[in-house]
């Protein structure tokens, strides 16, 4: 290890010279294979924290998919439903250990997000984690070790280029934390900020029940919000994100992006979906946005006369919004997290239609008492954080 490391270029190929170093020590990571860039390096970091937060939090193994300084996806190692393996296209792996059920969820939360991820373990990468990134679009990983049969798959991705980083789990930054802008440096303390069910000890709704199992599913909501560009809302349920909105200027569309990501992982789990017939060898890339589209407004794309028959053995029938609307009634218990208080209970309304029945926001809204009204006409309960988790 030293105390630099040199890029190719930062974000943009025109940004150079590029470098990543520590003022004080030695950089806590170890390039086993690969040459990460600027951004990789962004997501691997972010990662990171996420994961190891969530590991310590929860006591279970977690994972996450990161792309563009965002979670895609992040989920503690929860075991899989069939349906779940099935949607997620880790039926043939056989037994998944408990990192490779964490990185199966995140991954599989929102596939077309996750496509060309970085991904974050919190523990060591095994085999069978090896073998479900060897098949997917993905641009490296991050962990604390790796066993030699998984670092020798992961080796052969990418032609040989894979980026594979080793990270010192016992590496502690430093309290300071600063970056430039325009020239000018910006300094503060880190978000040291402690995550765990304590923080949702100040129930506010008439409904004062909050499982333990849901608990942990706020939790992991919050936690993953600490890593997500701001503003951000995040909808969790067993264990994995299902939908996460980021970077929105405005508080109801972070709602309505990662509500309707939600939505489209419940539908991947309609019979009208899993009973999809694709063609033989269809490209994993290929197939997920035939889903994607099939579920949504324009599913004529990928149904018309002369384009299904390049997609499906059989031309599949229109999944209709009635049958649609009926299948998404059915998902319930959904937890709902968000990093700054919510200004209106539309947010609330919206949250509803994605089966959401807790909830974790700051509180502090001048219009909090409407937004706990709404909680309760559905009877929802909804815990105030106090704490704002903005990050930038």
């Amino acid at each position: 290890m030293s105390s630099e490391m040199f890029l190719k270029y930062g974000c943009n190929p025109n940004q150079k010279p590029s470098r990543i170093y520590v003022e004080n020590g030695e950089l806590p990571i170890e390039v086993l294979n690969g040459k990460p860039g600027y951004i990789n390096l962004l997501d691997a970091f972010n990662g990171w924290q996420l994961v190891r937060e969530l590991k310590a939090a929860t006591g279970l193994p977690a994972a996450a998919s990161f792309k563009h300084v965002s979670p895609a996806g992040a989920a503690v190692g929860v075991p899989l439903s069939d349906t779940l393996k099935k949607i997620y296209f880790v039926d043939d792996l056989g037994e998944l250990s408990p990192i490779a059920c964490a990185y199966a969820r995140a991954r599989g939360a929102d596939r077309m997000s996750s496509y060309g991820d970085f991904v974050a373990l919190s523990d060591e990468c095994d085999a069978v984690t090896a073998k479900m990134l060897q098949r997917e679009v993905s641009d490296g990983i991050i962990a604390p070790s790796y066993t030699d049969e998984a670092l020798e798959i992961l080796k052969s991705k990418r032609k040989g280029t894979y980026n594979i980083i080793k990270i010192d789990p016992d590496y502690v930054p430093e309290e300071i934390e600063r970056k430039q802008v325009f020239g000018v440096t910006f300094e503060q303390g880190r978000n040291n900020l402690k995550i765990d069910n304590d923080m949702l000890s100040e129930i506010v709704t008439d409904n004062k029940n909050i499982p333990d199992d849901k608990k942990r599913d706020l939790v992991i909501s919050l936690i993953t919000l600490k890593y997500t560009q701001s503003n951000s809302v995040c909808y969790v349920k067993d264990g994995q994100a299902i939908g996460i909105g980021a970077g929105q200027q405005s508080r109801i569309h972070c709602t309505r992006l990662a509500g309707n990501k939600a939505d489209i992982w419940w539908l991947r789990q309609a019979p009208q979906v899993m009973n999809l017939k694709f063609v033989d060898n269809i490209r994993r890339p290929d197939r997920d946005n035939a889903i994607d589209v099939y579920i949504s407004d324009e599913y004529m794309d990928v149904l018309a006369d002369g384009t299904w028959e390049n997609i499906f053995k059989e031309k599949p029938p229109v999944f209709t919004k009635e049958e649609q609307k009926e299948w998404l009634a059915k998902n319930t218990d959904v937890c709902l997290g968000s990093d700054a208080f919510f200004p209106f209970g539309d947010n609330i309304e919206r949250a509803r239609k994605s089966g959401v029945c807790y909830v974790a926001e700051p509180g502090g809204s001048i219009r909090d008492d409407n937004v706990i009204e709404t909680c309760n006409k559905y009877n929802m309960a909804m815990a105030f954080t106090g704490i704002r988790l903005f990050h930038h």
